[in-house]
């Protein structure tokens, strides 16, 4: 499985659980929960290293209620990963591009 993508979710939950619930070090108790079932999911992904992003996916893997859950994460960190942590989110848009051209 691709590490890059298990690293990226894990780097915006944890913005996001800093930000918002102002927990210290480590996550609050809802971000780890969220955190460790999206690296469950990216683990058991049908599509294994040819993993699209789970915005262009077209299989939903998430439950609903954590999949609206992931979806305010990465809305709220995904423009901040660019400062926090910009190579890894030029890796993840280079990713995510070269995955549209592909297709």
């Amino acid at each position: 499985m691709n590490e890059g993508e298990k690293k990226v979710v894990s780097k915006m939950i944890t913005i996001y659980c800093h930000s918002k619930h102002k927990q210290g070090k480590g996550l609050c108790e809802e971000c780890s929960s969220l955190n460790n079932y999206a690296l469950q999911r990216l683990e058991r992904c049908l599509f294994g290293d040819d993993k699209p992003t789970c915005g262009t996916c077209t299989v939903h893997c998430y439950k609903s209620d954590m999949r609206s859950r992931i979806k305010e994460v990465m809305r709220f960190s995904g423009p901040r990963m660019l400062f926090i942590h910009p190579v890894d989110a030029i890796q993840h848009f280079y990713r995510e591009r070269k995955r549209k051209r592909l297709k």
